[in-house]
């Protein structure tokens, strides 16, 4: 992470010809916002924050009571490098604060932050390194976003039969050129599916990348002709996107998940930080796939985890230790979380639950290396298995019914967020789908 100061931020704009700054901000759906400012007004902005109405982001009063503050990080100021190279485009991530100088507890940023307070407090440092997953598709003549593709790749083939890999060339440039580390890109498993691995980082600032990420990913994308998106299952019968979390935890620059005693080679802490996971995936899963659509990716057929279960030998189990490799360090690998999720309240809540498991010292179930949906029902019952709920409509209500979801996030903010899932559960039960009209319209 950057530690710039006000004064180098200014120094950077002038130096680099920066006309433009986009002050960014993320809404409770995990959509990046932004209000555009010129050079000329930014010095007062990085001493007093923007001011502007919230009332068109959802949560927030439309006529009293609306006035928001945008309040900078430093560290973050980047210049965008897909903008012209002449007066200059950059960025700025920003907090949203109410007028008085408090945090708006809508705030997702603000969220994972107080999260973190609480983990730095006990000496820890968290630490986060995303697999981002997206589909490019076709646009059509009017440039509108399609599902259709004519490419046949599938895992990590490559050119030409990998039709995005141009594409996603540019994306990993323009991101190296911000600064980015990434670790791997390839071709996913369905066709015109990618993966993109950014490596690890404090959790802030990974959160914060995820979100530059998405933002790089579209650009290049359209520059190419095509539409990604981050839709977790846009097309039937092939593989949903996720977005798989690997985190540690270090202490006093120690990794603390790693036992080299252990006969999985992690430590207390680690199997507490996986038993606090499994206590509260259940209710996390409203936050962690939050759409409608992300309950048709989850489904074992399509390699994505519905059983509540962890491992180190099936890397398919939602909750996966990976071989620490030479010179690597133990780490945690979360694999429901999907590909629309925002990835402040994410990290918020895996952090949450993860200091909660060590907090409370809570041991998970041995580890199952089967196949759990190969295992009859009696089975998975007789081992204690859980799974995560089916619809958006079950994880509402398993949000509802564990305290500690509205206690990471805040009871106003979770309030919120349960009546916009609510009110898209019943505006998605009230449509009419093509798959209705082929299945009934002629038989009744």
């Amino acid at each position: 992470m950057k530690n710039y100061t006000k004064e180098d931020v200014l120094r950077l704009l002038e130096e680099e010809d920066v006309e433009f700054i986009r002050l960014q901000f993320t809404d409770l759906h995990g959509t990046l916002k932004n209000i555009a400012v010129t050079a000329g007004k930014i010095a007062s902005i990085l001493e007093n924050g923007c001011n502007f109405d919230a009332s068109a982001t959802d949560g927030v009063p439309r006529l009293i009571d609306s006035e928001r503050l945008l309040v900078p990080d430093f560290s973050t100021f980047d210049i965008l490098p897909w903008r012209p190279q002449q007066g200059k485009v950059a960025r700025l991530m920003c907090d949203v604060l109410m007028p008085d100088g408090t945090p708006a507890k809508l705030c997702s940023r603000h969220i994972l932050k107080k999260n973190l307070e609480k983990a730095e407090k006990m000496g820890y440092t968290v630490e986060v390194g995303p697999e981002c997953e997206f589909f490019l598709f076709e646009t059509d003549e009017n440039g509108n976003p399609t599902v259709v593709t004519h490419e046949q790749a599938g895992y990590f083939d490559v050119g030409p039969l990998d039709e995005g890999e141009n594409a996603r060339r540019d994306i990993v440039m323009n991101l190296e050129d911000m600064g980015f580390e990434i670790n791997a890109s390839h071709h996913e498993v369905a066709p015109a599916q990618h993966e993109i691995d950014l490596s690890y980082g404090e959790a802030l600032e990974t959160a914060d990348n995820i979100q530059t990420f998405k933002l790089a990913v579209r650009t290049m994308a359209k520059r190419h002709g095509l539409h990604a998106t981050f839709m977790p299952k846009p097309k039937n019968n092939v593989n949903g996107s996720g977005m798989h979390i690997n985190i540690s935890i270090t202490k006093d620059g120690k990794n603390i998940f790693g036992d080299a005693n252990d006969k999985y080679g992690i430590s207390q802490e680690a199997y507490w930080f996986i038993g606090g996971l499994m206590k509260h995936l259940e209710g996390m899963s409203v936050i962690t796939n939050p759409l409608v659509n992300s309950y048709k990716r989850l489904n074992p057929s399509f390699d994505a985890p519905v059983y509540i279960a962890w491992s180190a030998r099936n890397r398919k189990q939602m909750i996966r230790i990976p071989a620490v490799m030479k010179g690597g360090s133990a780490r945690i690998e979360l694999r429901n979380p999907d590909s629309a999720a925002n990835p402040y309240l994410t990290l918020a809540l895996v952090v949450a639950a993860g200091l909660d498991g060590i907090e409370n010292k809570i041991m998970p179930p041995a580890a199952i290396d089967d196949n759990i949906g190969l295992l009859s029902q009696k089975e998975r019952e007789d081992l204690g298995v859980k799974r995560l709920p089916g619809t958006l409509k079950e994880a509402i209500e398993a949000a509802k019914a564990d305290p500690f979801i509205a206690d990471t996030l805040g009871e106003e903010a979770f309030e919120q967020y349960i009546a916009m899932k609510e009110k898209e559960w019943n505006d998605y039960n009230t449509f009419v789908s093509e798959w209705e009209l082929s299945e009934y319209l002629n038989r009744y």
